[in-house]
């Protein structure tokens, strides 16, 4: 006989083990000549490649544990199954930690030179590559190590160049100049995305550009006087009646300006005009003159643009189209000058007067405001709050800035990936993230739905190659691409992404387009876009709010099955998932609890079975009684509802279904039913059907559960003993997935137990209801019993003596006037529970009255505040709401311990 199993379910014993002989034995190898012999058909899913600047998180731990479901039941669906891993360099942000690493050394990546500082990032790389995977191996991943990439790879290196020449070549690459956002401390580029907003307590400087007098050769001369010749802040007469330079406030020099408004006073240094509103009648006759631009010698025009918001300011806006992405579009439009004052490191360049050069930008800024207060040029200062981008890599503050890019021609790529969108060649879980028409949207405000489809789901486009660039080609430069590799035959393209849902657009969208301009075909035919994990307060898990948590703690405390069903079953579509940080034991309690309760029910039955031999249901199956016929049908059941759901990748609802089944059906039930049958005074017909229908019952959820929950699974499984004749799998990882049998139709016996069921779920309400000490045994009366109760009763009596405490089952005509408990069953029989002896009824029946009279007066008083206009009329609504609810639970409270008392009266049937 084998070794007991231990009393208390200890993961971190078995599960290490558990995974190293699942790799030792190549399961999670996948074979492309089984895919191409036509032996097996293909399931794939590549992961969404983890960077490799830092540890997994619990939205890794979400993700991985969902592809990871998918791909164990697929493998025992008999798919050739391939999870293939692989790191993300991260560009800069990897540079940016060992640059830190290398800081507290009290160095910089010069101080060690280009070489070194490359082998010093490549050894991090290798170094949190491998971490990763363990961390991955530790929650159970059953992923294809040897093909594990890195996008970094020479291989995938060389597709990126081949994809980027076709491109090229096809004319969908060219060079032009485009506003970026770069972070001065990395020196890179960002997109829209990387450049995070941050709420920031800023100021909005009014400065004063006055307005230059006309000469032939454009020079800075005097403009005339206004008639007041006064100094005035406020903006010209709107009236429009006069109009022109004399209607404008003027400095103590006579000379008129114009008041523009910025938060970055340094860019003014690189000024080339002022935009009005076009019909605007404050500015109108000045539109083609020139103001004068203060500090740098230099007078730029007015020009009348659409952009310019009349009701914004003073309606003048200043323009630097190397500084800013809608000043550049300005300027595109009327031929201005570009200029760009600032240097990579973001401080003032040679553009840039004498006086502020090689400032950086934020010292700059104050001499430049100190320079204007001195010449009397600063109109105001205002506190303003505004969002600022920040680089999510290090945090500094962006700075748009003019270069020289490569872009990409989208919608050649993108009208392909719209249409396989549409026609469902790629599907979208859940179906709102499915991407609209291809409409094309230019507007100054962010439209709020598409004008020609109506969608609402809105993709600014970021215009620019980005640092994705390289993951679109993920799906088949990992497989040997742009080589027409084994693999690339016979496993592309692949199955299922899972992912997160704010990488849809830059990163999935450009997946598909990818695919279908190299290969002709989608990268995957469905997209699982999961939950968000956020915390019990509902904000999303962060490092800066300190709110995160490590799924490798959760491993090392509770177990990864503890961590895996508690994120599973809280993975509901379309709903994101609350864990409390600061308590894992309530957070994971769902999954530590299933566990136990797994490894419990496993360790009884396994008790009760060693050693004896095991036949085959379909061997006996006229000695199955008829909770074995309705435990079975109930298996039957859960097979088809957990594969209906996992086709639907509602994996949320397939947990629930086998953890229903199982705590509430086959332990809550069957195995206290079961009990005396495994005894020795049993006869040994009753005896080896109920053992035969527990190891069905039993290898059925622990299949079920494998994908899930892998690691309990497995070890209760290895130890199942197996019924004579039936050959039995290794292991549950290549074991087969049950499937719901057609040829057993037990639903008589189904409709018998849920009769029974409900007769003694009432009885022990009853008993609560009426103080009934446990174990005392009662009698019960039942009257009008139908005929699927009467039949349940005649199989199952000691059922009902045993799981409810009942030492007699009575059938009577009606009620004869004593004291008791009465319940009405659905199927019309009625229940009868005599209390006379059993409890002391006069007692029960003071306790009564005392409890109704208090509870009289609490809805005497809520009846009273309703009843009072005043207060109806005059507190929130939503008082005045609970105030209702509680009066009318209140009388369903009453009503309910008035029939308790009554059932008590003498001669109250």
């Amino acid at each position: 006989m084998t070794e007991p199993l231990s009393k208390q379910y200890d993961p971190a014993a078995i599960e290490g083990p558990l995974y190293e002989q699942w790799q030792d034995s190549g399961y999670f190898d996948a074979d492309p000549d089984a895919v191409l012999r036509g032996d097996r058909e293909p399931y794939v899913i590549v992961i969404p490649p983890p960077n490799v600047t830092a540890v997994l998180h619990m939205g890794h731990g979400l993700n991985n544990t969902l592809q990871d479901l998918l791909i164990r039941w697929k493998r025992m669906q008999g798919y050739e199954a391939l999870w293939l891993p692989g790191t993300d360099h991260a560009g800069i942000a990897t540079q940016n930690v060992v640059e830190r690493l290398l800081a507290k050394e009290g160095k910089t990546r010069y101080d060690v030179g280009r070489e070194a500082f490359v082998e010093r990032v490549w050894s991090f790389v290798e170094q949190t590559g491998s971490t990763i995977l363990q961390q991955l191996r530790a929650i159970g991943a059953s992923f294809d190590e040897s093909r594990t990439r890195f996008t970094l790879d020479e291989g995938l290196s060389r597709a990126v160049r081949e994809v980027f020449v076709r491109l090229y070549e096809d004319g969908l690459i060219y060079r032009g100049n485009y506003i970026i956002n770069w972070c001065p401390r990395c020196h890179t580029a960002l997109s829209n995305e990387e450049a995070e907003p941050e709420e920031t307590d800023g100021r909005l400087y009014h400065l004063r550009y006055p307005l230059a007098a006309h000469h032939p050769d454009g020079e800075t001369g005097s403009a005339p006087p206004t008639t007041s010749g006064e100094t005035s802040s406020a903006p010209p007469d709107p009236s429009g009646e006069t109009g022109g330079a004399g209607e404008l406030p003027t400095l103590p020099d006579g000379r008129p300006y114009l008041v523009v408004a910025t938060t970055r006073p340094e860019t003014m240094l690189g000024d080339t005009a002022v935009a009005v509103a076009p019909g605007d009648a404050r500015y109108e006759s000045l539109v083609g003159q020139r103001v004068e631009l203060p500090l740098t010698g230099r007078t730029i025009p007015i020009v009348a643009d659409e952009w310019a918001d009349p009701e914004f300011g003073s309606g003048a806006v200043k323009v630097t189209p190397a500084h800013d992405p809608n000043d550049f579009e300005i300027g595109q439009r009327h031929g201005l000058d570009v200029l760009d004052v600032l240097t990579t490191e973001a401080t003032l360049n040679d553009n840039a007067p004498e006086a502020f050069r090689g400032l950086d930008r934020f010292e700059a800024r104050e001499r430049v405001l100190a320079a204007l207060e001195a010449q009397g040029l600063v109109e105001k200062v205002e506190p303003h709050r505004h969002a600022v981008p920040h680089c999510y890599r290090c945090g500094t503050i962006v700075e748009p800035r003019l270069s020289v890019q490569w872009f990409v021609k989208m919608k050649p790529l993108a009208e392909p990936a719209l249409e396989a969108s549409r026609n469902g060649e790629v599907r979208f879980t859940p179906e709102r993230w499915a991407e609209g028409c291809e409409e094309i949207v230019v507007a100054r405000e962010t439209p709020e739905r598409c004008p020609t489809c109506g969608g609402t789901e809105l993709e600014q486009d970021p215009d620019v190659l980005d640092t994705w660039f390289s993951s679109w080609l993920w799906p088949f430069s990992t497989m040997g691409w742009p080589d027409d590799t084994k693999d690339l035959a016979a496993f592309y393209p692949t199955q299922t992404l899972s992912t997160a849902p704010e990488i849809l657009f830059f990163w999935v969208a450009r997946m598909i387009m990818a695919g279908l301009r190299f290969l002709d075909e989608v990268p995957f035919t469905d997209v699982l876009l999961h939950a968000t994990v956020r915390d019990h307060h509902n904000r999303k898990m962060s490092k800066s709010l300190g709110n995160g948590i490590d799924p490798l703690d959760v491993v090392e405390r509770f177990g990864a099955d503890a961590l895996r069903y508690t994120v599973v079953a809280g993975a509901a579509i379309g709903t994101d998932i609350q864990l409390n940080y600061e308590d894992l034991e309530e957070a994971f309690a769902p999954g530590r609890n299933f566990a136990n309760k797994l490894w419990n029910a496993g360790r009884f039955a396994l008790m009760n079975l060693e050693g004896h031999a095991i036949r085959a249901v379909d061997d006996i199956v006229d000695e199955l009684e008829p909770a074995d016929r309705w435990i079975l049908a109930r298996l039957n059941a859960t097979i088809a509802d957990v594969t209906r759901h996992l086709d639907a990748f509602r994996v949320h609802e397939a947990a629930d279904a086998v953890h229903t089944f199982f705590w509430s059906e086959v332990a809550d039930w069957y195995l206290e039913m079961l009990k005396p049958r495994l005894y020795d005074d049993a006869p040994e017909a009753s005896r080896a059907a109920a053992r035969a229908t527990l190891v069905e019952v039993l290898d059925g959820v622990f299949r079920l559960l494998h994908p899930i929950m892998p690691f309990v699974t497995e070890a209760l499984w290895l130890r199942l003993p197996w019924p004579q004749g039936v050959e039995r799998e290794p292991s549950l990882v290549v074991a087969r997935w049950p499937e719901a049998r057609a040829d057993r139709d037990w639903s008589a016996d189904v409709e018998r137990m849920q009769a029974l069921q409900e007769l003694i779920g009432t009885v022990r309400t009853l008993r609560g209801e009426y103080g009934v000490q446990s174990g005392r045994k009662i009698g019960i009366e039942l009257t009008n019993v139908p005929a699927r109760l009467d039949e349940a009763l005649q199989a199952e009596t000691r059922a009902v003596q045993r799981l409810a405490d009942v030492e007699a089952v009575e059938r009577v005509d009606g009620a004869d006037g004593r004291a008791g408990a009465h319940a009405v069953l659905r199927d019309g029989a009625e229940l009868f529970v005599p209390l006379e002896g059993v409890i002391d009824v006069v007692r029960e029946r003071a306790r009564l009255a005392d409890e109704i009279q208090r509870m009289e007066g609490l809805l005497k008083g809520t009846a009273r505040r309703l009843e009072n206009q005043d207060f109806v009329s005059k507190a929130p609504e939503d008082v005045v709401s609970r105030e209702r609810d509680k009066k009318a639970s209140l009388e369903d409270q009453l009503e309910r311990l008035r029939r308790k008392r009554r059932s008590l009266e003498p001669g109250v049937s």
